[in-house]
């Protein structure tokens, strides 16, 4: 081990003691929880269902710059790799792209990006290079189209720059109600490995259609603002549980926090692959994390906590 390993490693276990309510999954008075994963069903490659959202990423000074690596790394040391950013979230990809060169470690992440949001598009081929470019790779996990802005004009090329072995898995995403019939067209109409869609506690409505086809289809499914609400954010959210204690069945799910129910809930609808709630702090990304270990809700405690929420 390496001095710098070894001093990673006294940091995550001092954050570790200090948020031991956080942490299932360390100490000895408890066996070791190993991430949980689930597959892509186009190939059956699995991933890890807790990941992250880089909207905040777009940074400039060197103090930012090392508060996300530690972010960055303290996710791929508790086991998680997914990383999902987007065209539209200013510098992001090209901070996401300094730090995987500056960590020498892109081979542990698994990095999403998605195509821009508005405006007038170039050819399929220099906005997908663009993001290549900027994130300083040859070869991308995955590419969407973000919602849904472009999509018969960029289709042709997600499909072929995947036949050419440069992008792994393609997909296209919304996070908005008003689109859901429109994903819905696309995923029937393109040979999609991923979609990306809204969905939390607070906002169930994907879990009308949009859900059940991609379960259907057999198309893996990454959840945006996994703690927000239709018109509100996460604040709303945990605020409307700010009083509460957790109720005895977070036990039964190794959950110990309320952001741990809020992501045990979402990855595990039988449709969901990962959820990947936004963070710029270790701290968080250690608790975000611990909700992808243990026990998942089963079916009849899914209804239990809709029926709880609803009734707060």
């Amino acid at each position: 081990m390496s001095r710098r390993d070894a001093v990673r490693l006294g940091t995550l276990a001092t954050a570790g003691l200090a948020l031991r309510p956080l942490l299932p999954w360390i100490g000895q008075d408890r066996p070791r929880l190993d991430p949980i994963t689930k597959p892509i069903p186009s190939t059956g490659e699995r991933i890890p269902v807790i990941g992250l959202g880089t909207n905040q990423y777009s940074v400039d000074t060197s103090a930012e710059m090392a508060q996300l690596q530690e972010v960055l790394e303290t996710m791929a040391e508790l086991g998680g790799s997914v990383i999902d950013t987007a065209r539209v979230y200013g510098r992001a990809e090209e901070v996401i792209g300094e730090l995987l060169n500056r960590m020498g470690n892109r081979e542990q992440y698994f990095i999403a990006t998605k195509t821009p949001i508005r405006g007038e598009l170039r050819s399929p081929d220099e906005e997908l290079q663009t993001s290549f470019d900027q994130l300083g790779i040859e070869v991308l996990d995955l590419m969407l189209i973000h919602n849904l802005h472009g999509t018969n004009e960029l289709m042709p090329g997600f499909i072929r720059w995947k036949e050419d072995g440069r992008i792994r898995y393609i997909g296209m995403s919304t996070s908005v109600e008003s689109q859901y019939a429109a994903q819905m067209e696309g995923m029937r109409r393109y040979p999609l490995d991923f979609i990306q869609v809204d969905y939390s506690i607070a906002n169930r409505g994907a879990a009308d259609e949009i859900l059940p086809l991609a379960e259907d289809l057999g198309i893996a499914v990454l959840v945006n603002v996994p703690f927000g609400g239709r018109g509100e954010g996460a604040a709303a959210t945990f605020g409307r549980v700010a009083d509460q204690e957790l109720p005895g069945w977070a036990a039964e799910i190794d959950a110990e926090s309320w952001a741990q129910v809020f992501l045990k809930y979402v990855v595990s609808h039988p449709a969901v692959t990962a959820a990947i709630p936004g963070t710029t702090q270790a701290r968080h990304m250690i608790d975000n994390q611990g909700a992808g270990r243990g026990r998942l809700p089963d079916a009849a405690l899914r209804r239990e906590i809709e029926r709880f929420w609803d009734a707060l």
